[in-house]
């Protein structure tokens, strides 16, 4: 387990502890896992601020994505003026580079804590005893390979939760290709339909894999997680992002400095 988030670690296990033997007497067995979601809900619902705003940077970096192309062509062989020229336009529209990364950047110790939690057969120096509770006669410490394999209870119960994280994965790269559609006019990359483009259909899928290798119980908090995540960036899609989207002029900016074409 990473040192410094040792003591976060043992708070939030304290805290599940303390949700599955509140929820035993209504939901027996299924206590941990449910103790699971409510807790990853309860982290997500904390740092919904931190997800808006990453969001809205992503949308503002999406909508002036063809003038910083616009910029990086014009003034591509000039470094300097370029950096003049993109600040100038980050400025104009209240944002910055870093806009839809550093709050996720901020999260980022908040979900390594969950994460760790739920894959440490430790914490604090003692058994994690979240991993000895089950889902479906499945421990929540098992791994996918372990065990009674693949072809048994076991892995179904895997299977169940990867399929879960495909779908998951898919609806979230489908509405990211809506929130951020390519620019019109723009040509398609060099190798986009090769390697490079087979490697970035299979990117969103990276989770299913982590989830492979960790155990149930990780793979159930990467399940809440990623349906928050793909809630969270519908519904704001829906109510305000598509009006964020649209560009504030109808006419492309000219950048400073340059002169007017006629």
């Amino acid at each position: 387990m990473v040192s410094f988030l040792g003591v976060p670690v043992d708070a939030a296990y304290h805290v599940v502890s303390g949700f599955t033997g509140i929820l035993t007497p209504a939901l027996g067995g299924l206590a941990a896992v449910a103790a699971i979601i409510a807790l990853t809900m309860a982290v997500r619902l904390l740092l919904v601020p931190l997800s808006l705003r990453a969001l809205r940077g992503q949308l503002v970096q999406a909508r002036l994505a063809p003038q910083l192309q616009a910029l990086r062509q014009r003034y591509g062989r000039q470094p300097e003026r370029l950096q003049r020229e993109m600040a100038a336009l980050y400025r104009r529209e209240g944002t910055s580079l870093f806009a839809g990364f550093t709050p996720l950047l901020l999260q980022w110790p908040f979900l390594s804590v969950m994460y760790l939690l739920f894959r440490s057969p430790q914490v604090g120096g003692k058994p994690n005893t979240l991993l000895s509770h089950d889902l479906f006669g499945v421990p929540l410490g098992m791994h996918w390979l372990s065990g009674a394999g693949p072809a048994s209870l076991q892995g179904a119960v895997f299977l169940g939760v990867f399929a879960l994280l495909a779908g998951l994965c898919w609806l979230s790269a489908r509405l990211a290709r809506r929130m951020t559609p390519p620019a019109t006019g723009t040509p398609a990359a060099p190798g986009g339909t090769g390697g490079s483009g087979l490697l970035l259909r299979a990117l969103p899928y990276l989770t299913v894999v982590i989830a492979a290798f960790a155990p149930l119980a990780a793979g159930i908090y990467l399940v809440t997680s990623l349906a928050w995540s793909l809630a969270e960036r519908g519904l704001y899609w829906k109510t305000l992002g598509r009006s964020q989207h649209r560009p504030r002029n109808p006419q492309p900016e000219v950048p400073s400095g340059a002169a007017q074409l006629p």
